[in-house]
């Protein structure tokens, strides 16, 4: 691997290692799959399919990243006042406890923030009644983030309008405790090019925007430089994707990588329909990533796991 110092400078993207014929390591529905591991064991946890019931999340684990089990549904639905859609959730292990963070809302308005935590990864985990983005209008896509000096940080999206490219930007904020985040939050990323548009003259807020979308933000820390992956786009259409951004310091500033097109993940790289919302985890000394896209009915997006070299 090339070291971080040649990222942070030369914008040098990751190479993607995948089948020929790449394939789902699921038939089922697995959206926004946050992969990790916890005691030698890799745990992955997904956006639940939207149609039928309400359901939070499916969690499954594996010894070896092809051969899955499933836990079941992890999380209990809140109160219906609360939302019916629950998005992305991802999990740290932090105090002796594990930590799930999550977005609920009603369909794909008024998502906030929460927490929930568990005795172990496979739950169950239990809601902290804590709302982590009380200001905010929108706010999807929690990343927790430890630093190597042991602190913490919480990316997500969140809805922007006054900005040359308005819609959904990145942010971040210390997470001072596992259910208090420090009052400053700080711009992580906002939108670049055009294949970040998610629509065109959209209606939103009681106005119209050519509204921008930046989502699934997830961070490593590679040598001495911070590396953000994160999605952009419609996560409906073909053209949606993963590219990155490089700083030397958590809270940035970050820069996009070159180009205007995605530069980690896109269809036309995988050959897959809307490849996206990714993550990433070290197996050994191997980076893995896990990430979605649509099944060829367009009626699933399911778990691909594939290896990540930096070049």
């Amino acid at each position: 691997m090339s070291g971080a110092d040649d990222l942070a400078t030369s914008n040098a993207s990751p190479v993607l290692e995948i089948p020929t014929e790449p394939h789902p390591v699921r038939p089922e529905y697995f959206a926004d799959p946050f992969l990790t591991r916890f005691g030698g064991r890799f745990f992955a946890y997904g956006t639940s399919d939207p149609r039928g019931p309400i359901t939070t999340f499916e969690a499954i684990w594996s010894d070896d990243l092809e051969h899955w089990q499933s836990v079941g549904q992890v999380l209990d639905p809140l109160d219906v006042s609360f939302g019916d859609a629950y998005w992305a959730p991802e999990v740290v292990e932090r105090d002796g406890r594990f930590w799930m963070y999550y977005s609920v809302g009603h369909d794909i308005a008024h998502h906030h923030l929460r927490a929930a935590s568990a005795e172990t990864p496979s739950g169950p985990f239990v809601d902290c009644a804590v709302d982590l983005t009380p200001e905010e209008s929108f706010a999807i896509d929690a990343h927790p983030f430890r630093d190597d000096d042991g602190r913490w940080y919480l990316y997500f999206a969140r809805d922007v309008l006054n900005d040359k490219r308005p819609g959904t930007h990145l942010a971040v904020a210390e997470l001072l405790t596992p259910t208090r985040l420090d009052a400053t939050t700080h711009v992580a990323l906002a939108p670049n090019a055009d294949w970040q548009i998610y629509e065109r003259d959209r209606s939103m807020y009681g106005r119209r925007f050519d509204w921008h979308t930046l989502e699934g933000p997830t961070v490593i820390h590679h040598g001495d430089a911070y590396v953000m992956f994160f999605s952009g786009g419609s996560w409906e259409g073909p053209g949606y994707g993963v590219s990155l951004a490089t700083s030397k310091h958590p809270f940035g500033p970050w820069k996009h990588s070159s180009g205007t097109t995605p530069a980690f993940l896109s269809s036309r790289s995988t050959g897959l329909v809307g490849p996206g919302h990714n993550s990433m985890v070290r197996a050994g000394d191997r980076w893995v990533t896990a990430f979605h896209a649509w099944n060829a009915e367009r009626t699933a997006r399911q778990m691909y796991v594939a290896e990540v070299r930096f070049v």
